[in-house]
């Protein structure tokens, strides 16, 4: 059914806000440019009213921390079907910009900025360029859809093409006007078929059922997912959204970005998050914000849904110190914290692995 929004204003009578309009969608695009963070503060813009070779525009084009791409459609005067249709004609151009294109697409949006310091700066690690554009999604903006548009999407997104709605909707308070903003899918399902359906340079092969997961950064130690059995990841949806394609008894290979494969174990529970989480100890269990060494720092977003740490607690099989961590040309590497790689450098990669983590298979002890 179409998405709704309400606003009350609180006290004794709640009374609803009246709902009114911007001036037009230009207005919404604008303010978008100015603070991005209204679609996603995950989200780095690269590009605005791109000539695409296809006879049109695209509104604008942003990037993700894992270099795949984003391109962002407003209704304007469409209809629903239509900007439907034209958004996946539009992704069809989006899929075949290189990184050359895509570089020159972002100097003439930043006039005359360099895509890759500016990636860095924004997301704190190196832009790669294999992983650009390997995978995209489609973001429509709307206030909001028929039935048959919706279902369509939703149908769109069941078979791993990613593609989501948001809707906003303009409220009166006073003088002032207010912007609401809802999702019509869980942003985190959308991601997930990014990353299970990025392409690869070359051959392609089915998923072989086992998972690769991102495991470190600044506030989380090794030390303390080896010894108390879990993998994490937080600081943004973005970063914690695929930790919900882990479910019990899936295999996880984790690799320390920039550092190499540290372990192998068997997934125990679903996603849980840093205030459910417990670890056990010499004095039972226990919650892990009081025990982790980087718990202060886990406390700080702990109330936030969107940037609070979340767990999976692994068995681990097999596991090795960071600095006999496995890092050898040609093994797999990416920045979401939970993929499902579809390309033979992850078969050769646990090909490799299984013969370096000699108890990955409890069957075989």
């Amino acid at each position: 059914m179409p998405i709704k929004h309400a606003i009350w204003r609180v006290g004794t009578q709640p009374s609803p806000l009246t709902t009114t309009t911007l001036l037009n969608e230009q207005q919404l695009e604008d303010m978008i440019v100015e603070a991005p963070q209204i679609l996603s503060g995950e989200w780095m813009l690269i590009g605005r009213q791109e000539q695409t070779g296809h006879g049109g525009r695209i509104d604008m084009l942003a990037i993700t921390p894992d270099a795949s791409l984003v391109l962002i459609e407003l209704k304007r005067n469409r209809t629903p079907r239509e900007i439907v249709a034209q958004a996946l004609d539009y992704a069809s151009w989006v899929e075949q910009l290189t990184a050359d294109k895509i570089a020159q697409i972002y100097q003439r949006f930043s006039q005359g900025g360099n895509l890759d310091a500016d990636f860095k700066a924004r997301f704190g690690s190196e832009l790669d360029e294999d992983a650009l554009n390997a995978s995209h999604q489609i973001i429509l903006v709307a206030a909001e859809l028929d039935n048959s548009t919706e279902r369509i999407i939703t149908y769109l997104n069941a078979r791993d093409i990613a593609i989501n709605v948001i809707f906003f909707q303009v409220f009166q308070h006073g003088t002032e006007k207010l912007l609401s903003r809802a999702w019509l899918i869980d942003p985190g399902e959308t991601q997930a078929n990014v990353a299970t359906t990025a392409k690869v340079k070359g051959e392609k092969e089915p998923w072989n059922g086992e998972y690769y997961v991102s495991y470190g950064g600044e506030h989380r130690s090794w030390e303390d997912a080896q010894k108390y059995g879990f993998v994490s990841g937080g600081g943004g949806s973005w970063y914690s959204q695929t930790l919900k394609l882990l479910s019990p008894g899936d295999r996880v290979w984790v690799k320390i970005p920039k550092t190499g494969y540290v372990g192998v174990g068997i997934v125990q529970e679903a996603v849980q998050s840093v205030k459910d989480f417990q670890v056990v100890t010499q004095d039972g269990d226990r919650p892990c914000l009081e025990v982790l060494q980087h718990a202060k720092s886990y406390q700080v977003n702990a109330d936030d849904p969107e940037k609070a740490e979340y767990f999976v607690r692994v068995q681990w099989l097999d596991t090795v110190p960071m600095k006999k961590a496995i890092n050898e040309v040609g093994l797999f590497g990416n920045t979401n914290t939970v993929c499902q790689p579809c390309t033979p450098k992850w078969r050769h990669t646990l090909e490799r692995l299984k013969t370096l983590f000699s108890k990955w298979d409890p069957k075989l002890s």
